[in-house]
């Protein structure tokens, strides 16, 4: 079995960076060593990781892959390869495809499809509509993220709006739910307001305001509720205001029923950005305000916003086109995801060591991972090598998404990934990947 020695790393891991090294040994971590303890056995490689911190794979909980059926704008293999080029070594994708994975057939069907094409670890949501709140006792929680419910607000007619059917799913699904909120009906009052008769469009700044602070917490309010009246596991994806964060509560993971994401671009984007980007930020929930954006970015400094994730969600710039009502909401973001919480920590936002706890850590322990996300010994070698004095600026050449574009682009980073580790197999190095390695389905330790 080859052994690998990384050496001379800055290793952030549990709220602590030390200077140290791992060794490697098939899939898993096999020795964590401090300053300059050599390894018990002699290793088959050795790198040397000077200058660079050495982390646990990012673990992003939230991505639209578009495989199945939406495979012209992204599929499985292309955007797991842009997820490993970024230090993503586990996602989670969500269940809007063609078809949906609202069946047990349509998600056997996408694990076995994981299995063939992606370079990263997996697994998928169910995703909850009115009418099939009969399968999810079927579902095997050792192998399922999650179910997703869209409350309120969706794009794939998936809107789950039945009081009865919401409250049957809370009480019975037994698992995390991940949710989507945002009232449908307040969109709809706000685009009656702005809109006049012969408007077939909008321009994109009223996109914040169609999708408002309103919209979002109304929903999200209904969701807390009812998790607090049946005791479910919650989880709110994407928070984008400050006000929402008023539902939430800042205290240890392990101690939460109730938890929240905030994604990258939220954090990192704000509504000023609309004049230079236009529909290229547009996402659901829209970017609001540089208050909600910075409250946001304090509440990830505590323990009132759990994870950091991505929503990475591609199309094609032809289907961005337009404004406010036309152009398609939703951007890929995996690739860049890790250098640009990184950047917060250059700019003070964040420490490394709050990077690394919102982006590996908290999605393990929230979704109950096994043996990932944490530096430790027997766990499995999910590791990434980054550079935070490297200096490079986002051009086309370099994006891997298939759709062919990034709202990053001409973005310079001062933080550049070297090497990405999957199962211990070196998927990605200095640019290169090796597009013959398969990533391995996310266990759960759940009962």
């Amino acid at each position: 079995m080859k052994r690998t020695w990384v050496k001379n790393a800055k290793i952030v891991n549990e709220g602590k960076t030390f200077e140290g090294s791992i060794v490697i040994s098939g899939d898993i971590i096999e020795e964590v060593l401090v300053a300059d303890s050599q390894p018990e056995k002699t290793c088959d490689e050795t790198i040397d990781a000077q200058g660079c911190y050495l982390i646990p794979g990012v673990i992003d909980d939230h991505v639209h892959f578009r495989d199945p059926g939406l495979t012209h704008k992204a599929d499985m293999h292309s955007e797991s390869k842009a997820a490993i080029a970024g230090g993503v070594t586990s996602f989670m994708d969500m269940p809007n495809t063609v078809p949906q994975t609202t069946t047990i057939e349509a998600l056997n069907d996408k694990f076995t499809d994981a299995s063939q094409k992606s370079l990263a670890n997996y697994s998928f949501y169910f995703g909850a509509t009115n009418n099939n709140t009969h399968l999810i006792s079927q579902l095997d929680k050792q192998q399922v993220c999650g179910i997703k419910l869209f409350m309120g607000a969706s794009t794939g007619n998936m809107l789950v709006d039945r009081m009865e059917t919401l409250k049957d799913l809370f009480e019975h699904a037994g698992m995390l739910i991940a949710v989507h909120c945002e009232d449908q009906s307040i969109i709809n009052a706000n685009i009656a307001s702005y809109k006049g008769e012969n408007d077939e469009d909008l321009d994109i700044k009223y996109h914040p305001l169609i999708r408002d602070e309103r919209a979002c917490y109304e929903s999200s309010a209904l969701a807390v509720q009812l998790a607090k009246e049946t005791g479910a596991r919650l989880h709110i994806l994407h928070i984008s205001t400050a006000k929402e964060l008023e539902l939430l509560e800042n205290k240890p993971l392990a101690e939460k029923t109730i938890t929240a994401e905030a994604c990258v671009s939220h954090l990192f984007f704000c509504d000023k950005d609309y004049e230079q980007l236009g529909a290229r930020i547009k996402c659901n929930p829209s970017i609001k305000t540089q208050n909600d954006r910075d409250a946001l970015r304090k509440a990830i400094q505590s323990n009132l916003v759990d994870v950091i994730g991505t929503d990475h969600a591609p199309h094609l710039l032809s289907e961005k086109q337009g404004g406010a009502l036309k152009a398609v909401s939703g951007m890929p973001t995996i690739q860049f995801s890790l250098v640009t919480m990184m950047e917060l920590m250059h700019k003070k936002v964040l420490t490394m060591e709050q990077v690394v706890d919102k982006m590996c850590h908290a999605p393990a322990q929230l979704y109950q991972i096994e043996n990932r996300g944490f530096i430790r010994k027997g766990y499995k070698a999910d590791i990434v090598i980054v550079n935070p004095n490297s200096p490079w600026t986002v051009n086309n050449e370099c994006i891997i998404s298939k759709c062919g574009w990034s709202p990053m682009l001409g973005q310079t980073y001062q933080s550049k990934v070297e090497k990405t580790f999957v199962n211990g197999h070196l998927v990605y190095q200095e640019g290169m990947i090796d597009d013959t390695y398969r990533g391995e389905a996310l266990k759960f330790k759940r009962s």
